[in-house]
């Protein structure tokens, strides 16, 4: 673990997904549903094992369960709520692929640095992308585009279906 989070809080450095898997990163949003749907497809094809990750924070962590206020949940409770989410929010378009083996990893860590660690042995990495273009998208970064220069595995970045 590092210690790069705010607050000194660890920020985990995932194992990496299984040699021959497919890693998808899932935010929640559209674009995710779209990245993930084509992986789940491309895995059919090819036999390979879905790796599905979700990169967060204590901001963007759902409460756990047991959450009550003034109780501040362990870091375990944490990512079993985000594993729970993670789960529901994937569980729409994984029902259509009965046949691929799919797991679930939730990384305390920025989306971008926990895709790459993650998909460092994978057969391959596929991201979606929200559409964000011009100069707002040049100045806030992409996901995607660190991930396209930085993986160690090829990478589709799946655009938004019109």
């Amino acid at each position: 673990m590092s210690t790069e989070g705010t607050f000194n809080i660890p920020i985990h450095t995932p194992e990496p997904a299984p040699a021959g898997s497919i890693v998808v990163g899932h935010d929640g949003s559209k674009g995710a549903e779209d990245a993930l749907a084509m992986a789940l497809e491309l895995a059919r094809k090819l036999s390979a094992p879905v790796v599905v990750s979700r990169a967060w924070s204590i901001a963007t962590a759902p409460r756990p369960a047991g959450w009550e206020f003034g109780y501040v949940p362990a870091m375990g409770e944490f990512t079993a709520a985000v594993r729970e989410e993670l789960e529901r929010d994937a569980h729409p378009v994984a029902e259509k692929f009965p046949g691929v083996q799919i797991t679930y990893e939730p990384v305390h860590a920025p989306p971008a640095k926990s895709l790459i660690a993650i998909s460092h042995d994978a057969l391959m990495m596929v991201v979606g992308t929200r559409g964000r273009g011009g100069l707002k998208g040049m100045l806030l970064g992409s996901v995607s585009e660190q991930c396209v220069r930085h993986a160690a595995c090829p990478v589709l970045v799946v655009r938004p279906r019109d």
